[in-house]
């Protein structure tokens, strides 16, 4: 199987129908392990979009592979929305509490890849989920997701 089809179908798998191809362009450079000859980073027009990890197979998203998600394909299943008063420090980098949290997919489970999004519906980062979508709802207190990278840091 050629490597850009199979980075399509494990974002398919991990995401939704249709997210392959929105996250992976057809012009992508796919970058391997010099060891292992794995796949380890998808890039396009010189920015990295995701990194597959080695542990579970899975992709972690860069801001800008979120931003190609929310702009090309319809996920709402890994979607966060935060309030306006903490959307500045969440573009900064910092974690995401739950009584920040409006609006979360009920279908997040922990450990899951996230999109953390403002009231306009704007990245403003990417990240691993600490709590199921109705726990992020529904708690006042805790991290809810644990940020990688913010959108002004990228």
């Amino acid at each position: 199987m050629e490597a850009l089809e199979k980075t399509r179908k494990i974002a398919d798998y991990q995401f939704g129908k249709g997210a392959g191809r929105a996250l992976i362009p057809d012009d992508a450079k796919i970058a391997f392990s010099r060891t292992t000859g794995r796949i380890r980073h998808i890039h396009s027009k010189g920015k990295l979009l995701a990194t597959l990890r080695p542990t579970d197979g899975m992709f972690s998203l860069t801001v800008n592979g979120a931003k190609r998600l929310t702009r090309e394909a319809h996920i709402a299943g890994m979607m966060v929305e935060v309030s306006k008063d903490a959307a500045p420090f969440i573009a900064k980098g910092k974690s995401v509490f739950a009584k920040h949290v409006i609006r979360a997919s009920s279908e997040i489970r922990p450990r899951e890849e996230v999109i953390v999004l403002n009231e306009n519906t704007e990245v403003l980062a990417a990240g691993k989920a600490a709590l199921t979508g109705n726990e992020m709802k529904a708690f006042k207190r805790g991290i809810a997701v644990r940020v990688r990278r913010g959108a002004d840091e990228e």
